[in-house]
């Protein structure tokens, strides 16, 4: 350090130059406060704070929220039953289910051909029905289904940060995969892993934590 009135050169930490008494520019007598850098520590702190702070949502929470979401669409199917039958009639579903049985156990494969039709359609309906509905919902900003928001809960990526429809659509067809596993495994692991994961959480990279 240099004096700014005589140049003459100082030592770090003192207060007046000792040739001619000049108060030294910039110096403070009171310690800083400041916390030193610590390399990402300090950066990291949130991160680590909100780590800790997560509330993973585990299996019997996870169960009823399904319970939730089965009884809404049980009420979607009645509706458009009801509506269909109030179109068509009753008579008219009870004449081609007749003409369906008869056809059935005669030779014409018409009918059997048709209800394999039915059944297909009906299945690839509900499917795609229940992946826009299960990935739209978890990847808007409510982050869960009306089950899920009902009990609180949001569906996270590992840094519990929203998902976008993509990973939510991987998550959902990864339910194909835990459902093969037998005894319902695949599901109740989020009952004993760590961040009570089922496993198709596992292979999307996905949390389902409690609001907090």
């Amino acid at each position: 350090m240099h004096c700014s009135k005589c140049g003459v050169v100082v030592a770090d930490g003192t207060s007046f130059c000792g040739s001619c008494g000049q108060p030294i520019v910039g110096y403070s007598a009171a310690p800083s406060t400041a916390a030193p850098y610590a390399g990402g520590a300090v950066v990291g702190a949130p991160v680590a704070a909100a780590t800790a702070a997560r509330a993973y949502a585990g299996f019997w929470l996870r169960f009823v929220a399904y319970l939730i979401d089965s009884l809404v669409a049980l009420f979607v199917v009645g509706i458009v039953i009801a509506i269909a039958v109030g179109f068509l009639g009753i008579e008219f579903f009870r004449a081609q289910l007749e003409e369906m049985g008869r056809g059935m156990n005669g030779p014409n494969l018409v009918f059997p051909v048709m209800f394999v039709i039915t059944v297909v359609t009906f299945v690839a309906f509900t499917l795609v029905a229940s992946w826009l509905y299960f990935a739209g919902m978890e990847s808007s900003e409510h982050q869960g289904t009306l089950g899920k928001m009902a009990l609180g809960l949001v569906v996270t990526d590992m840094n519990g940060r929203p998902i976008s429809f993509a990973r939510a659509t991987g998550r959902f067809f990864s339910k194909l995969i835990t459902g093969l596993v037998p005894l319902y495994i695949g599901y109740i692991m989020a009952g004993f892993t760590e961040k009570k994961q089922a496993l198709h959480d596992m292979i999307a990279s996905c949390l389902v934590l409690r609001k907090v």
